[in-house]
């Protein structure tokens, strides 16, 4: 299992970038985690998996859907804290 936090920035807002990853984590399968609106006009990403998932997930995340425009990508330091909602099991969701 591994567990990954990225940012990603862009035209990522206002455009289905977070009901088109939740899509995208139930067509690929086996990911748990959420994705939610930043007030930077960014989106995060917090999920976990298995590597061959969550990688397949990274690179889905750089073209996004239709209308995005993905500037860049950051991993985030994945320290857990009380801040951060935690991953439900086999769950993927908008926040």
């Amino acid at each position: 299992m591994r567990e990954v936090y990225l940012k990603i920035e862009g035209r990522v807002q206002g455009i289905g970038y977070r009901r088109w990853a939740v899509s995208k984590a139930l067509e690929i399968g086996g990911i748990s985690g959420w994705v939610r609106n930043e007030d930077d006009g960014s989106v995060e990403i917090l999920m976990s998996g298995d590597d061959d998932k969550i990688n397949q997930m990274i690179q889905c995340c750089y073209q996004g859907p239709l209308f995005a425009r993905v500037d860049k990508i950051s991993f985030l330091p994945g320290i857990r804290n009380y801040f951060l909602p935690q991953i439900e099991e086999n769950v993927f969701r908008r926040i």
